[in-house]
């Protein structure tokens, strides 16, 4: 493995060790304060010991406004901030990098964790159930257009709060199904006014969260996860996806946002991720990082190519601790199974 294992220097990011990243991926394990826990300390530690060169941290909230999710650590006050700065501190201290993904789950949300009901784009509510607590997702009320500069703020003092805790970079989660997301595909953002309808209005919302979050903090330092395509009981996309990768990506370039995280939630890379990395690139020149099913042969093929400059992996991250120094010494990896999920290791 030789790109891999390159350092990245890119004047528009961050500086890292070398290209592998450990996909955000929920564990279910902050305390009833919504704070890190030591094992979750340690298991973070433990990918930057075992040579990470960047960690995305699990979903980790912004305001109980979004919460769905079991055990979900937050950022929303300055305690939790407080609570992550010994994470942060550990996975500095054995040369890695860290950012903390911000997340808002919209309708995905679900009254039993926010006392309300869950905000979105729309007002009509998402199929299926809460896995997290088998039951059916809420109705949401749709966030009124002068609602929106409110949950702007929220993200921008996470982020900010995240930044002075020590992590290296924030990463807005505007992918698979949850509140940014509800804003740009159009199978689900119904609205009539200003934040719906054209590429441009379904656009609007997280082109206005990142000019004001980068006038806050450095876009250097800021991701966004994105997912035009990915598996949702088959291959799921945006409609207009063309017309919505040649607005959007030049948009978020312009406001000098560091890096676009391409996420295919658990699908082949070369039927969803590949093929939007392949639309994204020309309209891109800042960091792109993808992957997730790769294996490091084609890690290594697709980062010659250009079209991303990082690989992220997660199942394989929860399999191997030590995927980086495997990579480096030629050792196989560990499979996945799916018995790793239930404890963190």
């Amino acid at each position: 493995m030789t790109k891999l294992l390159e350092p990245l220097r890119h004047p528009g990011f961050i500086d890292l060790r070398n290209r592998t990243v450990m996909s955000a991926m929920s564990r279910s394990s902050a305390d009833e304060n919504h704070c890190p826990t030591d094992a979750m300390l340690a298991y973070y530690a433990r990918r930057a010991q075992g040579g990470a060169g960047l960690i995305l941290t699990e979903g980790t909230l912004i305001d109980k406004s979004g919460d769905g999710w079991n055990n979900a650590p937050y950022i929303a006050t300055e305690a939790h901030a407080k609570a992550w700065r010994p994470v942060v501190d550990a996975v500095h201290q054995a040369g890695g990098a860290i950012a903390c993904q911000l997340w808002h789950m919209g309708r995905i949300s679900h009254s039993d964790y926010t006392g309300n009901a869950p905000v979105s784009s729309t007002n009509v509510a998402a199929a299926g159930v809460n896995r997290q607590n088998n039951k059916d997702y809420g109705t949401p009320r749709a966030l009124a257009a002068d609602e929106l500069p409110q949950v702007t703020g929220l993200f921008v003092d996470a982020a900010k709060r995240a930044l002075d805790a020590g992590f290296d970079a924030v990463e807005l989660h505007a992918g698979h199904g949850y509140l940014i997301d509800q804003f740009l595909d159009a199978k689900v953002n119904d609205r009539t006014d200003a934040y719906g309808g054209s590429v441009e209005n379904r656009c609007r919302f997280l082109l206005e969260l990142v000019e004001t979050l980068t006038k806050a903090v450095p876009g250097s330092h800021v991701i966004a996860r994105i997912s035009p395509s990915r598996a949702m009981g088959g291959i799921y996309e945006w409609d207009e996806l063309d017309a919505m990768i040649a607005y959007l990506v030049p948009a978020l370039q312009q406001l000098g946002m560091g890096a676009l995280d391409v996420s295919c939630a658990n699908s082949n890379y070369f039927e969803t991720s590949g093929r939007m990395v392949r639309k994204i690139r020309p309209h891109w020149s800042g960091v792109i990082m993808a992957g997730a099913s790769l294996t490091p042969e084609e890690a290594e093929s697709e980062l010659d190519s250009g079209m991303i400059d990082l690989v992220t992996w997660g199942r394989a991250f929860i399999a191997n601790p030590d995927l980086a120094e495997k990579l480096r010494d030629g050792t196989p990896l560990a499979a996945f199974e799916e018995a790793m999920r239930g404890t963190l290791v």
